[in-house]
């Protein structure tokens, strides 16, 4: 009689599976965080409520020649967080105006408060319209000749806030995030970016053995 040994291996999963599992897992945790401020900031009452008071809000912004900065009256209705953060700019117009409000956030202020008195409206859409303007000045300002000349208005305190479109930016910019991450791990694993780091230091200094240069 013949017996027939049945091995079963067990493989330790390698640094690589851990990594790029472990990965995965924080990407749908932020995904799911992230959703939800989306979703929030979408249907904030700030979203909701009416235009009707865009014109007395207006007015309290002035400018200070003092100072020669623009200022508001009422910080809560008008002020820096009276309307949507940087993650609301990055949904509405991507990372130009989110990286903008980021690193620039008192000339971006003061370039909303400015849009609000020259064009009597809310913060929301003063900032819609920086957002859109920060993206692609040249879009914004033909959308705006054609607004003169009779053209639908464009709504950019609310563009790509559709529950739909929020869903698809969250997942698409994560998986972004999470490529170049996997990539720039495995150039670290491989030593590609150890040695392409180790070289550039070598002909930064002068000490290059092999006396070329690439």
């Amino acid at each position: 009689m013949l017996c027939h040994k049945i091995v079963v291996r067990t493989t330790k999963p390698n640094a690589m599976s851990c990594f790029q599992n472990h990965i995965a897992f924080m990407v749908v945790l932020v995904t799911v965080a992230t959703l939800s401020i989306g979703l929030a900031t979408a249907f904030s009452p700030n979203v909701l409520k009416s235009r009707s008071y865009s014109t007395s809000l207006s007015m309290a912004v002035k400018f200070d020649k003092a100072s020669g900065k623009w200022y508001t009256d009422d910080p809560e209705k008008e002020g820096m967080g009276s309307s949507y953060g940087p993650i609301g700019s990055l949904y509405r117009a991507g990372p130009k105006p989110f990286l903008q409000r980021i690193f620039n956030a008192d000339t971006y202020d003061q370039a909303v408060l400015k849009y609000m008195a020259q064009d009597g409206c809310d913060r929301k859409e003063a900032q819609g319209n920086m957002d859109a303007f920060l993206d692609n000045p040249q879009d914004w300002a033909y959308q705006k000749l054609q607004e003169q000349n009779g053209s639908f208005k464009k709504d950019y305190a609310n563009a790509n806030m559709a529950p739909k479109q929020v869903i698809l930016s969250t997942v698409w910019g994560f998986g972004v995030i999470y490529f170049f991450g996997n990539l720039i791990y495995n150039g670290i694993q491989g030593g590609v970016l150890t040695d392409s780091f180790e070289r550039t230091m070598e002909l930064l200094s002068g000490d290059d053995s092999s006396g070329k240069l690439f």
